[in-house]
This record gives structure tokens, C-alpha cells and sequence, in this order.
């Protein structure tokens, strides 16, 4: 029993870390399509994207970043969820049909995996809290 409850806090720690990283990610990064970072806003022209979709991007990753943090409003999360899935595999899988190097590639495929892990363990203490 002792274990169990072990692995449970241990598995809402690492839920909360990796919420708290990817909410902070999702927030800077957002300001940043919106204002937007010099550095963020040459990154989409060289990827062929145009600059009103900084400003989209940028809305709907602030709008994650909340939704996420917030408790209750389950399937808006899974919106966002599927959101940032896109997000990230858009911009990993653009990066490297543009030919950039493989450090720019595995960001956001990095990003991607905690985004995952912290979609499976937030699945998993929804399972347990409901049994």
C-alpha cells in the first residue's frame, strides 16, 4: 500500500514539473510569435510561413499554456493537448524537410516527448482518482 501511494505522488510530481515546463514554454514562446522575438520571427520566414500565422500561434499557445494549468476543464485540455501535438510535430517535421540541422529538429521533438509523457501520466492519475 505504502508503494502505491509512493509511485502516486511520485507519478503528481512529475505531472506538475513537467505541466509547469511546458506551461512556462507555451507562455514565453506565445509572447514571443506575438510581439514578436526577432530571432522567432526570422525562424517562421525561413520555414515559409507567413507572419500573421505568428500571431495566431501565438494566441492559441498562451491559450494551452492556461488551459493547462488549470484544474477541471477536461476536454478543452484535450484540445490543447492535441494542439501542442501539432504544434510540435508541425515544427519539427517543417525543420527538417527545410534541411535544418538536427539540433533544431529534436527541440521540438523533445518538447513533444514531455508533452506526451505529460498527457499519459495526467491520463493515468485520472484513472486512478476515478476508481
Amino acid at each position: 500500500m505504502n508503494t502505491v501511494k509512493n509511485s502516486s505522488k511520485t507519478k503528481k510530481n512529475l505531472f506538475w514539473v513537467t505541466t509547469t515546463i511546458i506551461a512556462i514554454a507555451y507562455f514565453i514562446s506565445g509572447l514571443g510569435n506575438l510581439v514578436p522575438f526577432s530571432h522567432i520571427a526570422q525562424d517562421m520566414a525561413h520555414l515559409g510561413y507567413p507572419v500573421y500565422f505568428l500571431k495566431i500561434l501565438g494566441v492559441w499557445k498562451i491559450l494551452a499554456a492556461i488551459v493547462i494549468v488549470f484544474p477541471g476543464i477536461r476536454r478543452i485540455k484535450e484540445w490543447a493537448f492535441a494542439g501542442m501535438m501539432l504544434d510540435l510535430s508541425g515544427a519539427a517535421l517543417s525543420r527538417y524537410f527545410s534541411g535544418d540541422a538536427w539540433s533544431t529538429i529534436l527541440i521540438p521533438a523533445g518538447i513533444l516527448i514531455l508533452v506526451t509523457l505529460n498527457y499519459v501520466i495526467r491520463l493515468t492519475l485520472l484513472y486512478n482518482s476515478n476508481r
